[in-house]
């Protein structure tokens, strides 16, 4: 029978993958995410646009962020991102969370609990997520990604699935090769100002070798977009389409430049790195440095002991360091792919789904 199931969280790329699985089995599911790219900003976000273009109805969430909390506002914010939590939980009443870490799901996971309503997350990074974390105690299982993080939760709710992959990512494509090697720049659903800063003045160096394909970001305040189409108007004419700029790569693009980039500049976010690994890419990764618990800094420094990435410490970035780390990272030589990289994730994490979405289990005394 139909089930409804919500989905939350900071990492709408790896639940989406669940989500659509789930919706070909039947069930209704409803998003509660962001809507736009950061506060302050009236840029509609990447996971607003991937998910309502998949079908599924959205929720936008407005509520602070608990991490390291003292801001007065923010705890207003907080008290009524559950106010909101409710409201949505009531109006929609699932049969199901899922919940895919980030600040988002603390309120809707808790309000949840208080509703008797049973909740799932699942553990993207090396690390134990603040928000994960916080939501421990209220959630039945924890999915991970990494063998390793299992001694950060508790034994008797924590399985081990990998993270879930993209189904075109798994697909045996064959994508022809850029003329010239191509370099992809990928910066997560926001970009990044500061590494687009340091990059645009070697964009006119780069191209001269390699074609870029470069995803800014679509911040209004900062308009890295604008600027990037000043940077490809100054270049000579015959070198101008080397250079390709985009705020977001949707899936199907992201896919192909992931697939046959020489080398992968980017942030070190748990679904980038994996993404990485699975297709065994040189990469450069500059690691945010203030999210919780270094969690960027440890998945880089996992692909550096691989032999696959030279990390680049945001401190440290300038154009001069960054090209400087360019060129070493595209001299690296690539070893045989990481055996263990799991590709099975979604199949796995839904098994264990099931018995939360069978009739027998689905009325309030058995939650």
């Amino acid at each position: 029978m139909s089930k409804t199931i919500i989905f939350t969280g900071g990492h709408h790329n790896s639940a989406l993958v669940v989500a659509q699985k789930l919706r070909t089995q039947g069930h209704k599911i409803i998003w509660v995410g962001h809507k736009f790219t950061m506060r302050g900003d009236k840029q509609i976000s990447a996971e607003y646009q991937e998910v309502t273009g998949s079908g599924i109805p959205f929720y936008e969430l407005k509520t602070g962020k608990f991490y390291r909390v003292t801001n007065p506002l923010e705890f207003l914010k907080i008290i009524l991102g559950f106010i909101q939590s409710f409201a949505y939980l009531l109006s929609t009443k699932p049969d199901l969370i899922v919940s895919f870490g980030g600040y988002l799901s603390v309120p809707v996971v808790i309000a949840g609990w208080l509703l008797r309503i049973p909740a799932v997350t699942h553990e993207q990074t090396v690390t134990a997520g603040w928000a994960n974390r916080a939501i421990t105690p209220f959630v039945k299982k924890i999915f991970l990604t990494h063998q390793s993080s299992l001694k950060n939760y508790p034994q008797h709710k924590s399985f081990v699935t990998g993270l879930p992959i993209r189904p075109s990512l798994l697909e045996q494509t064959t994508y022809k090769r850029p003329k010239p090697p191509l370099i992809y720049i990928t910066c997560g659903k926001q970009g990044s100002t500061v590494i687009n800063k340091a990059l645009f003045p070697l964009i006119p160096k780069l191209v001269e070798k390699y074609k870029v394909v470069h995803q800014t970001g679509a911040h209004t305040i900062t308009s890295d977009q604008d600027k990037a189409r000043r940077v490809k108007a100054s270049l000579p004419k015959n070198l101008r389409t080397r250079y390709k700029h985009q705020p977001y790569f949707f899936a199907q693009d992201a896919v192909r430049y992931l697939k046959t980039a020489h080398l992968v500049i980017a942030r070190a976010g748990a679904h980038t790195t994996y993404e990485l690994l699975l297709l065994n890419k040189r990469s450069l990764l500059i690691p945010i440095p203030w999210v919780s618990h270094h969690e960027q800094d440890k998945n880089a420094q996992l692909l550096k002991r691989l032999g696959t990435g030279i990390v680049l410490q945001e401190k440290d970035l300038s154009p001069d360091n960054l090209e400087v780390a360019i060129n070493q990272a595209l001299k690296l030589k690539l070893k045989k792919p990481v055996s263990t990289i799991r590709t099975d994730a979604t199949d796995q994490i839904i098994s264990h789904l099931a018995p939360y979405l069978n009739d027998s289990l689905s009325s309030p005394s058995s939650r």
